[in-house]
């Protein structure tokens, strides 16, 4: 490697860790706005950075400085010296950076900021996992993986052996039979398999806010939990009398009009668990939405014995976000959390507004179940 590429990887690394700083410095606002999921990709994410200064020399004539001679008596100079306000200039104005990070890297800023602890899977293995361990040297292989130092010491063992070696003169130029390439070798691992499901009341006084709230926190949700799983899939269901499976870009936009029965919502998770994710083969996380109205006490006390007869003893966790809304009455919370107080892996939360997202994923994932 030669002295320009080093100082060109050294600054690059340098200028990834002020990027890294910012976006640690911004992560609530990244947390809490939208601008962020719409540059989504498959595995990166598009990050507007603002205000990163690169230091710069500017050429011209010096003028008057600090110091220098007179200056005038508002040290801003005279009227009329520049483009008057409102005016075209010839400047450059401020501009944001675009910077693309993949979601793994967002995750682990993301966890690092929360302190969040690594998921231990529970259960078994269900898929094994290929992937390529280069732990080995061979004499042979593509340029692309060319070992530099250890050709490099084999050219150095060649000449020495062969007495051409000149330590006055200490060059070494490798021979064909010189150059060795990284190897591998194909391995498989144990792999761990997760299912999110996320339910969401859609009723009347579920207004746009509080979805926007919702898909906020289930970004971030989902995002931690891929980083955690190789092996994820991620299921919507919506509910206000009566509760449906849908699609990711229905669950954010559906609105009903009708009224709330959550044991609904219960009875279908309950049935998609069965069917198609055993408890056995699979780490399963439940999430569910909503702003604490049910349709009657007597359904709530129906939801109850769900959770404790069906869904909480196959599930890893159950999350209950209660997300404020002009016309919820947050009861729901309430009898959830006096009934369930006492299971270690049922979690709720109020969600008052967007600055409670962060304290939400907190709160949710910071038990590491």
């Amino acid at each position: 490697m030669s002295a320009d590429t080093g100082r060109i990887a050294r600054d690059l690394r340098r200028f990834d860790e002020i990027v890294r700083g910012r976006i640690k410095q911004d992560l609530k606002r990244y947390v809490t706005g939208s601008e962020m999921i719409g540059r989504r990709g498959d595995r990166l994410v598009s990050i507007p950075v603002p205000r990163i200064e690169l230091p710069r020399f500017r050429f011209g004539q010096n003028g008057k400085g600090q110091g220098q001679g007179q200056s005038s008596s508002s040290g801003e100079g005279k009227q009329g010296d520049g483009p008057a306000v409102g005016s075209a200039g010839s400047e450059s104005g401020h501009h944001l950076l675009e910077v693309e990070l993949s979601l793994e890297e967002m995750a682990a800023i993301l966890g690092e900021e929360l302190e969040l602890p690594n998921i231990q899977p529970r259960g078994r293995a269900r898929v094994e996992v290929a992937s390529r361990r280069y732990d080995s040297i061979s004499p042979e292989g593509p340029r692309s993986l060319r070992h530099l130092r250890r050709t490099m010491k084999s050219s150095l063992k060649r000449q020495i052996s062969e007495g051409t070696w000149d330590p006055n003169d200490p060059r070494l130029v490798p021979a064909p039979e010189d150059w060795r390439y990284r190897s591998f070798r194909d391995v498989t691992r144990p792999d761990h398999a997760a299912m999110i499901l996320y339910m969401m009341d859609v009723s009347g006084s579920m207004g746009r806010e509080q979805k926007e709230i919702v898909r906020l926190v289930s970004f971030w949700i989902d995002t931690w939990l891929r980083s955690q799983y190789r092996s994820l899939e991620t299921r919507y269901m919506v509910h206000d009398a009566a509760a449906k499976h849908v699609d990711q870009d229905t669950f954010y936009r559906l609105r009903e009009s009708g009224g709330t029965k959550i044991s609904s919502a219960y009875e279908l998770a309950d049935e998609l668990l069965s069917k198609e994710f055993p408890a056995p083969e699979w780490n399963l996380y439940l999430f569910h939405f909503s702003d604490g109205d049910n349709w009657s006490g007597r359904d709530t006390e129906k939801c109850l014995e769900l959770l404790r007869d069906k869904l909480l003893p196959n599930a890893n966790m159950f999350c209950y976000g209660q997300v404020k809304s002009a016309y919820g009455s947050g009861q729901f919370k309430k009898d959830l959390d006096a009934a369930l107080s006492t299971e270690d892996h049922v979690i709720s939360c109020d969600i008052l507004d967007r600055e409670g997202i962060l304290p939400a994923i907190k709160t949710f994932l910071g038990k590491g179940l």
